[in-house]
């Protein structure tokens, strides 16, 4: 074999070089009317290649709410590079945090988004949090602190912030959790229904499922790829109406505005490969209907309608073991409830659960670390008098 020598170089004065700091990622603040198709195509690679899937940020969603719920001029986009782009937060300016009048940066988040996680390029979260937060603290118009909702605690997002406030001297403290339901099993779904739900409510559920057959033809079904997405989403939204959502005015066709948002967003999930619909029907009547978004390997349960003149067949519940064949799926390991914590209908059949977090960072300059720390003591005060109230009932 061919050995490789060293060859002999003449001697030169050495001179030396001066080491460059490395570059750091750049921030880029835009208003929220400014989306160019360039950004809106790097926004959905940046969805595909994030640390936590989150479609709630993803842009076909976020474009839906700002163009319906939102006021567009209200709301910036904070773009984070490194040469490409390793993550991307719409941000807004709150006059106060809940009941306290202090003002605060927040993500911008509306009613019907139930996840905050920015998307973030794996392996960049720390980067991401250094470099927005050093810009927010030479901003003029980020005023208070940094407030962030619904974050998943412990996620490789909410470990980056953590880790980006510690070496800027600076605390991310955790000021509110939720544990909500989440589906994660390598069981099949008939072994997962099996273990996870009482053998009592198992033989209820099956007798309710007997009964229901005996009034008609019962079809479980699923939107195929290719099939056109718009009449299941007329469908739900009268399903939806038809119930006590409805008759309170909270359904999604009873404002404009929310009908318009949900056929965007479908519109955009339908685009994007997202979108997933279920249908429990009876003789070709939706009894129940479930739509999912999927974003392997995650994916979340949206919107949920049923007929309430068949509830006493639990139709929902039954959708939702229907949707228990998500387990065996080969491309999604998870999915999101996105459903409020003690929720009695899937917490009775999800056995995992999802923390969801606030948390608050303080910014650079005395006035703002000033109204950081007034929110905290008044926060703590609360939850103090929350605690000596449940140990007195």
């Amino acid at each position: 074999m061919m050995q490789l020598r060293a060859m002999p170089c003449p001697v030169a004065e050495v001179v030396p070089i001066p080491l460059l700091p490395a570059a750091s990622p750049r921030v880029c603040v835009r208003g929220a009317r400014e989306l160019d198709p360039g950004l809106l195509a790097e926004w959905q690679a940046l969805a595909d290649r994030a640390s936590e899937p989150n479609c709630f940020q993803e842009p076909w969603f976020v474009r839906a709410g700002l163009h319906h719920l939102g006021t567009e001029g209200d709301v910036r986009l904070a773009e984070v590079r490194d040469g490409e782009l390793i993550g991307l937060l719409p941000l807004c300016v709150r006059s106060s945090l809940g009941r306290i009048p202090a003002p605060n940066v927040q993500n911008w988040r509306h009613h019907n988004d139930f996840l905050g996680t920015p998307l973030v390029r794996a392996g960049h979260e720390a980067d991401f949090w250094t470099a927005l937060l050093t810009h927010l603290d030479g901003a003029a118009w980020a005023r208070g602190f940094l407030h962030l909702n619904g974050l998943v605690e412990d996620g490789p997002v909410h470990a980056g912030l953590a880790a980006a406030a510690a070496s800027l001297g600076r605390p991310a403290a955790v000021v509110q959790r939720q544990r909500r339901a989440a589906l994660a099993s390598d069981l099949s779904p008939a072994d997962y229904f099996e273990l996870t739900v009482r053998k009592k409510k198992r033989k209820e559920l099956k007798r309710l499922a007997a009964r229901l057959g005996e009034l008609g033809n019962v079809v479980s079904r699923v939107l195929e790829p290719g099939e056109d997405w718009r009449p299941w989403c007329d469908a739900f939204l009268a399903l939806e109406r038809s119930g006590w959502k409805g008759r309170n005015g909270s359904a999604l066709a009873c404002a404009p505005e929310s009908e318009a948002f949900f056929r965007d967003a479908l519109a955009g999930a339908a685009a994007a490969g997202r979108l997933q619909f279920r249908s429990l029907d009876l003789d070709g009547r939706p009894l129940a209907m479930l739509v999912n978004f999927l974003v392997p390997p995650g994916s979340f349960s949206f919107k949920i309608a049923f007929d309430e003149e068949f509830a006493r067949f639990s139709p929902g519940v039954l959708i939702q073991i229907d949707n228990l064949d998500l387990l065996a799926r080969g491309d999604v390991a998870w999915m999101d409830s996105c459903a409020a914590e003690n929720h009695p209908m899937i917490d009775s059949l999800w056995g995992e659960r999802r923390t969801i977090v606030r948390v608050s960072v303080p910014l650079a300059g005395l006035r703002r670390r000033m109204t950081y720390q007034v929110c905290r003591l008044i926060e703590a005060g609360w939850a103090a008098s929350k605690r000596i109230v449940r140990r007195g009932s």
